[in-house]
């Protein structure tokens, strides 16, 4: 339908090269002083690019990110679980990340960055190695971290809506989340170095993240172990685990003020019996 219009320019590459070395082709030939990454099963709201141009006016930011929706919610229950999800790392993670000028991961589906910060960084981008082989996974964690260690700002705008395509299934939805995981975990460590420059909050924020699933899993280890050993039941830390899964999802019911969050309740048992393993 574009091919024919001057103002697009598609870039078709020999083979799959993968998302991170189609990126930098793009970004090479680029010449806007923005650039928006959106993948291929996303769909835009019509305002996106101009509210993501507009937070990105502020010479200081480096990229901004949009809020993320399930565009398949009503198709399963698991489904509706992941827009829930989506809705609480965007608007409780992001959101309050940006309020001390550090989004942690601008998110692939969605992110808009400044040019002249990408072409100084490609290098960096391109070349990073994981278990010394070149790296395929966790690019828009990666990206993030090398626009805050530039000295950038990176945001959030929660009125920026895209609709993404999230997995129906539980097998395509663990291995989306183990590699989310594999890239939290390694790019923390490329982060620590950069937390004494930013917000003490952010501080917190990341060793929260890094430690909470660990000590969860500690918890339900010592709680099998507790069964096993003694036949009782570990009714502490079932209850512990209940009231902050009940406290989490009634603070999202209320400040969404949609009773659907309630629900999200379900995905504590995919959690424990299933990602934290």
């Amino acid at each position: 339908a574009f091919a024919g219009d001057s103002r697009f320019n598609f870039i078709l590459l020999d083979k799959n090269v993968g998302k991170r070395k189609a990126q930098i082709v793009a970004i090479r030939r680029s010449s806007g002083d923005l650039v928006l990454n959106v993948d291929s099963d996303t769909t835009l709201a019509s305002d996106v690019v101009a509210k993501l141009a507009r937070k990105m006016r502020d010479p200081a930011v480096g990229a901004a990110m949009g809020q993320l929706a399930a565009s398949n919610r009503s198709d399963t229950w698991l489904t509706r679980l992941i827009d829930m999800e989506y809705w609480l790392a965007c608007n409780e993670e992001r959101a309050a990340q940006a309020r001390f000028g550090a989004v942690m991961c601008c998110c692939g589906p969605c992110a808009m960055y400044r040019r002249s910060a990408l072409v100084l960084l490609l290098d960096q981008y391109e070349t990073q190695l994981f278990r010394g082989k070149p790296s395929d996974f966790g690019e828009d964690r990666h990206l993030t971290i090398l626009m805050l260690k530039a000295g950038l700002r990176t945001e959030y705008v929660p009125d920026a809506i895209a609709a993404t395509i999230v997995p129906d299934r539980l097998g395509p939805y663990l291995r989306q989340q183990l590699r989310w995981a594999r890239s939290t975990f390694r790019d923390t460590l490329l982060a620590l170095h950069l937390l004494p420059s930013l917000d003490r909050y952010l501080t917190l924020d990341v060793i929260g993240q890094n430690l909470g699933p660990l000590l969860l899993a500690l918890s339900v280890l010592a709680g099998l172990a507790q069964l096993a050993l003694t036949a009782t039941v570990p009714w502490s830390a079932v209850l512990m685990i209940a009231s902050m899964t009940i406290i989490r999802c009634s603070v999202a019911a209320f400040r969404a003020r949609q009773l659907r969050f309630l629900g999200f309740s379900l995905h504590t048992f995919i959690n424990v019996f299933l990602l934290l393993p």
